[in-house]
């Protein structure tokens, strides 16, 4: 198998490794760039646990090729705090919308590519970005509190 360079902006920061042939983006930021943050899931895009966001929108980390992301902007959920946490890190945290942890960099990137569009979004746009994370533990209505708090939403739930 030939290795490709791939040179991408990895959390704001120039970052660059080989990649192999049909090696996805997941694989990619976890073993060549020892960015841990998005997990493994499911592999087959169905449970948004390496939700990334590329040039702003959220992908599927398992179902993007590496190489097709060269030139281009990745930001993972290691890269959202900085001196302090993210809001949405800090909402997460205040309205205990993280249990296990698992779902949480997906629905934290999920969430962040909706408040960067829009924000001040209603439940319902909430429902929609989070719509392709799946949670085994919380029942959704702590992680959409807490989305709503971090965006400083007036609408309350129904």
């Amino acid at each position: 198998m030939a290795l490709k360079p791939v040179t991408l902006t990895l959390n704001g920061a120039e970052r660059a490794a080989f990649t192999e042939d049909g090696e996805n983006l997941l694989e990619f930021l976890r073993r060549r760039l020892g960015d841990l943050s998005p997990k493994y899931g499911c592999g087959q895009g169905s449970c948004g646990a390496c939700t990334v966001l590329l040039d702003g929108a959220p992908v599927l980390a398992c179902l993007t090729l590496a190489e097709s992301v060269a030139g281009r902007r990745v930001e993972t959920a290691a890269g959202l705090a900085g001196a302090a946490l993210h809001p949405l890190q800090a909402a997460f945290v205040e309205g205990f919308a993280a249990q296990c942890g698992y779902c949480t960099p997906g629905m934290l990137m999920a969430a962040k590519a909706l408040i960067d569009a829009n924000p001040r979004p209603s439940r319902e746009e909430v429902l929609e970005a989070i719509s392709g994370n799946l949670c085994r533990c919380t029942g959704y209505e702590p992680i959409i509190a807490a989305v709503m708090a971090a965006a400083g939403s007036t609408e309350r739930r129904a």
